[in-house]
């Protein structure tokens, strides 16, 4: 931690300039590069407060507390990690700014480690049935794109259904990244049942012999009553040809809009049950601590993080490289 100390300060003195990743640096240097907003905001906040410290006090951690808030930790969180930071300090525990650093990051660690459940594909439950929800603007049908090619990359055989049929648009987006991914789509006209068309496609899905059906859905907020209505209309539709399906319904959440999220996801989960959760642009906000208050509240899988536009930026979520992605260790998996 005490290179992050040390950056810091060059930094400051204008000693250092930052790098941009290469088209061929792997995932946990992009993950570094996608974090970038939020740790400028958190763990380089929370290293100015400790750089020229050599004695730990209360007023510190105080000023760690409004460090952790200010990223969207969220008040749970962040009175989980106070908690720990005063009574280690009270046991003379921390010592120096490196033992704060540490503590900190094997902290969230925990707090994330439960919600590690990458999605995967059991050969007894083919066609797996994923349901993509969440509002507009989340990125549920990109999303949706750079999942097939994730399992296209595996060998598996995708079929993707356009249930979103409020806007031609996402029809047509659906359909193009069906054919970027070289994958069969499942479309009928704007205005047609969502149910209907996602029935259809769970039909076709059997006859062609397919591993994983990847449904999108009109985006909607948690609060449209009937719209969520829609959502259990589909699942009821559903159980009809296969009393299992959806296998998955995954949520899809934009970190930048922050506490919002959350609160989406509570009333997303209450409404028509989440089984897992993705979270998207972590790259363009500096509100990425949304994870931990997402992952302490509601303890569901996180199958997937979106950390930039590049098709293979939608990665499985590994809680251990997106704490030291934050902290920006110096050494990660490529």
């Amino acid at each position: 931690m005490l290179n992050l100390l040390k950056r810091k300060k060059q930094a400051d003195e204008g000693t250092i300039a930052p790098t941009a990743p290469s088209a061929k640096t792997g995932f946990f240097s992009r993950l570094k590069a996608g974090l970038a907003k939020t740790r400028a905001s958190f763990t380089a906040g929370i290293a100015n407060i400790l750089l020229g410290k050599k004695t730990l006090d209360q007023d510190l951690i105080d000023s760690i507390e409004t460090q952790l808030l200010t990223a969207d930790l969220g008040v749970e969180v962040t009175q989980k990690l106070i908690k720990t930071l005063t009574q280690k300090l009270a046991r003379k525990e921390l010592t120096d700014p490196t033992a704060v650093f540490q503590t900190l990051q094997n902290e969230m660690t925990a707090i994330l480690q439960p919600c590690e459940a990458p999605l995967t594909i059991p050969a007894s439950e083919t066609p797996f049935v994923v349901l993509v929800v969440g509002i507009n603007g989340s990125g549920k049908t990109t999303t949706i794109g750079k999942i097939a090619h994730y399992f296209k990359e595996q060998d598996k055989k995708v079929l993707l259904a356009a249930g979103d049929t409020f806007r031609a648009a996402a029809i047509e987006q659906l359909q193009i990244w069906g054919e970027r991914n070289q994958v069969p789509v499942i479309a009928q006209q704007t205005g047609a049942d969502t149910a209907a068309v996602i029935y259809d496609a769970l039909v076709s899905a059997k006859t062609r012999k397919i591993d994983l059906l990847l449904a999108d859905t009109a985006g909607r907020l948690h609060t449209q009553a009937h719209l969520m209505d829609e959502l259990k209309k589909v699942t009821r539709v559903l159980a009809k040809l296969d009393p299992a399906s959806p296998h998955e319904t995954l949520l899809v959440l934009d970190a930048s809009i922050g506490q919002n999220a959350l609160n989406q996801a509570l009333q997303f989960h209450q409404g028509i049950g989440i089984t897992g959760i993705v979270i998207t642009k972590l790259d363009g906000t500096a509100k990425g601590g949304i994870i931990f208050a997402i992952a302490n509240r509601l303890k569901l899988p996180i199958r997937f993080i979106g950390v930039g536009e590049s098709i293979d930026d939608l990665r499985p979520f590994v809680a251990k490289d997106f704490v030291a992605a934050l902290f920006e260790t110096e050494t990660g998996p490529e």
